[in-house]
């Protein structure tokens, strides 16, 4: 007789428990990432002249040299990022990436580029940046589409307006206002 209640207890024990582990693990009440929402104001400071260059043409209807204001021409940038809009506020990351100027007109660009942080609390991670930036207009709104570290499954957007242009010299600073939400540890 021992031997069948062994057998039976070794035998029917897996097949009771299992279906209420089941149970039970399907009816625990399921916890969901806490979303946060973080707000930004950096300057990307983009410099296709002087000591500081930070962009160049890469390509257009007359090669390297053809103007950034000419539908297009392709730009690829590694623009200093910083807290304030003076070029001396203390750097915090880099713009890097490209833009396309995408408007027949030559008045609109289409931006690509990673914001990545070097300084500061977000140092390590990164936001990728991509969307129309009609340069002509005083605010331009734009997608934050991913990112890396702290802003791991982000979503959001941006204002840019621009802060400082030089034309002639083609030097402008300008200054990106972001909201985005992602999940949090907390």
């Amino acid at each position: 007789m021992s031997n069948f209640l062994a057998f039976a207890t070794s035998t029917l024990l897996p097949l009771i428990a299992l279906p209420i582990m089941y149970w039970v693990t399907k009816n625990l009440p399921k916890t969901k990432p806490k979303r946060t929402k973080t707000n930004l104001v950096f300057y990307v400071h983009d410099n296709f002249s002087g000591h500081d260059t930070s962009a160049v043409t890469v390509a257009g209807c007359n090669g390297p040299t053809t103007s950034v204001l000419k539908f297009g021409t392709l730009v690829a940038v590694d623009d200093p990022v910083t807290e304030g809009p003076d070029r001396d506020s203390r750097e915090i990351g880099r713009a890097q990436g490209l833009y396309i100027n995408s408007q027949m007109d030559g008045k609109g660009l289409h931006l690509v580029f990673s914001v990545v942080f070097t300084e500061g609390e977000y140092k390590g991670s990164s936001l990728e940046i991509q969307g129309p930036d009609p340069f002509s207009v005083k605010e331009r709104e734009f997608s934050v589409v991913s990112g890396t570290g702290f802003f791991r499954f982000v979503r959001g957007y941006g204002i840019m307006t621009t802060e400082f242009i030089d034309i002639l010299n083609l030097r402008a600073i300008l200054k990106l206002d972001v909201t985005v939400k992602h999940d949090s540890d907390e």
